[in-house]
């Protein structure tokens, strides 16, 4: 099915089906309570939406679940009331919405790492969920939150604490942890239903959970049969999914899909992802190995004004534009070989390496390990000590690094010779800046969002080596959702299986510090898929870097990206001076870091340009505090 996928979420009672009037002329499925009331309206799939029945009780599961309605229904009777729905879910593989509708109450939930997300909105007297913003939006004649534009120029898609913020005015994203619920008369109220593990075991005793969860992971892609298609790039997560999914066709031989791998060459003669590929492809005589040539491949920043010429699948902003064509040219690939689905190694590095904020953590819980790790990561990267003396000194809690990063978002970002050779940051996250054609407006904006939430946020994990692994999770799982939304409207759907909850759940259970080891690569990772994957393939202690890739892109679409700034909407928004946008890409610029916030900021100005003609681009001043 190509086109936009969609549900909505509706309560049990007579003002739902007063609201359903309203989402019902863009539906073309239907599923009841047991009321015989609307329960979910949107389009989609066949497969893609199971429900169980058991007397007055229903669950649905929406997204990427092998269960049957069979085994679904047989759950569903085991369902003592609307609080008991986690409980009858339990080992459901996967990636998917969960819902129920029990005796009059609706509870509706999405991933935990923000793959599968909610938004809810008052429709009349009536609070409705989808799956979708823009179709909440669209309900609601809502406009575009102009501070929410301006902190998508910061980073989208967007940083903890702002990743539980929408870009519709009177929409509202349900925080990922939370679940949404919906009384008869449409009254809604949310209530946690996931909290992450305590990260407590040794990377050997965590392993064979993570091997369980992978296994289960890639079945439920597999499941069905048919074909899937994953990419290849040679490097230590695609590689492990590319053998997982292969190791189904054995373990399931009259379920298991046949395996279609992409691998796409870099520009850079020196990158060796081709070579330890091409290794891994010896072992997987039975997948079908396509390498596009460069003119099947599109640059980055390929065709972006074409972009904006339609309307985008994706219902926020997002930097997926840069990569627009190549999403177009892979999809076209894909399905031409007949697949179904695209599995792809986002999360992997979030979840199987310790990030520089846990030596923070670890030189307080065991210094004398933490003084070794630090000495030899210090001879091998030349970390100043100074620096890191310093980073480790801090002791800021999260409100007051939140309240420090808002009130330096314009400060200068560190030259480039420093990107490479300064301590690695251990704060509670990423100093971002604002690029610098952001406006004082947008600037002010931001600025005023994140005071706003350094006054009640709270740190994902009370440390930050373990808060740092789930904001970047939270980020990859958006990121991964928008680029579903966008193959999915060329009719091939996007999956991330290191990004479902159970995978996520599994490895964040290991000790933060034992996820990365001197000497060893990825260890837990590299343990759970032994024997699935090649010792030979997971001796690789090196990593694909494509700063030529980006170099060759831009000195190509430089005019043309020029040119697409000339008449911007974000500009007449007030939030970027557009001459500024000019002056960078003219610029000269030795990392792609000196252009991180380009993909972002191109993005939203080409969301607003493809929103429908009756949406309204925001243009009133923004002032401190704004609501």
């Amino acid at each position: 099915m190509s086109g936009d996928v969609w549900f909505a979420v509706l309560p049990d009672g007579a003002s739902g089906v007063a609201a359903a009037q309203l989402l019902r002329p863009s539906a073309t499925e239907t599923i009841t309570h047991a009321s015989g009331r609307p329960w979910l309206l949107g389009s989609w799939p066949a497969g893609h939406v199971t429900v169980g029945a058991a007397g007055a009780r229903r669950v649905a599961v929406i997204g990427r679940c092998p269960v049957t309605a069979d085994a679904l229904s047989a759950r569903a009777g085991r369902l003592r009331d609307i609080g008991d729905v986690e409980r009858i879910a339990r080992g459901l593989p996967g990636s998917f919405h969960l819902l129920a509708s029990v005796d009059g109450s609706v509870r509706a939930r999405g991933s935990a790492s923000g793959v599968r997300r909610l938004f809810h909105a008052r429709l009349g007297d009536v609070t409705v969920a989808a799956d979708r913003s823009d179709r909440l939006a669209a309900a609601t004649g809502a406009t575009p939150d102009d501070r929410l534009l301006a902190a998508h120029l910061l980073a989208s898609p967007l940083p903890y604490p702002l990743d539980d913020r929408c870009v519709w005015q009177g929409v509202r994203a349900l925080p990922s942890f939370d679940c949404l619920l919906l009384d008869a008369d449409g009254r809604a109220r949310t209530r946690r239903w996931w909290t992450p593990p305590e990260p407590e075991l040794g990377w050997r005793r965590g392993a064979p959970a993570v091997r369980a969860a992978l296994i289960a992971a890639v079945g439920s892609c597999t499941a069905g049969g048919g074909t899937v298609s994953a990419d290849l790039s040679g490097g230590m997560d695609s590689t492990s999914l590319c053998f997982l999914a292969a190791g189904e066709q054995d373990r399931q031989p009259f379920a298991g899909a046949r395996l279609v791998t992409l691998r796409w060459e870099s520009r850079d003669p020196e990158n060796d992802d081709a070579s330890w590929a091409a290794r891994a492809t010896e072992h997987l005589p039975g997948a079908e190995h396509i390498t596009p040539t460069h003119d099947q491949w599109p640059l980055w920043y390929s065709d972006v004004a074409s972009l904006a010429d339609a309307t985008l699948p994706t219902d926020e902003p997002g930097p997926w534009v840069r990569d627009g064509a190549r999403m177009a040219a892979l999809a076209r690939l894909m399905t031409g070989r007949g697949s179904r689905l695209h599995l792809m190694g986002g999360g992997a590095d979030e979840l199987f390496t310790a990030l520089p904020p846990h030596l923070h953590d670890y030189v307080r819980r065991r210094p004398l390990a933490a003084y070794a790790r630090i000495r030899t990561q210090r001879a091998s990267q030349h970390w100043p000590l100074g620096q890191l003396l310093r980073q480790l000194a801090d002791h800021r809690t999260f409100g007051r690094w939140l309240t420090a990063w808002a009130d330096g978002l314009t400060a200068a970002p560190p030259a480039p010779a420093a990107v490479v050779r300064g301590a690695p940051s251990t704060a509670w996250g990423v100093d971002l800046r604002m690029p610098p054609w952001a406006t004082p407006d947008a600037v002010l904006a931001v600025r005023s969002l994140l005071h706003e939430a350094a006054e009640g946020a709270e740190p994902l994990a009370p440390e930050r080596g373990q808060h740092a692994a789930l904001a970047c999770v939270r980020t990859g799982g958006r990121g991964l959702r928008q680029l579903d939304q966008v193959t999915s409207a060329h009719g091939l759907r996007y999956a991330g299986p290191y990004l479902d909850d159970a995978v996520i759940e599994a490895a964040l259970a290991v000790r933060v510090a034992e996820r990365s080891a001197p000497g060893r690569y990825k260890p837990v990772l590299a343990e759970a898929v032994r024997g699935i994957v090649p010792d030979d393939i997971l001796r690789r202690r090196t990593k694909g870097e494509y700063s030529t890739d980006f170099h060759t892109a831009l000195r190509h679409h430089r005019g043309a990206l020029v040119e697409f700034f000339d008449g911007s909407r974000l500009a007449r928004a007030g939030l970027i001076d557009d001459a500024a946008v000019r002056a960078s890409l003219l610029g000269v610029h030795p990392t792609p870091e000196a252009l991180r916030s380009f993909s972002s900021s191109l993005g939203s100005e080409i969301w607003l340009r493809s929103r429908p003609a009756g949406i309204r681009t925001p243009s009133t001043t923004i002032t401190e505090g704004a609501p």
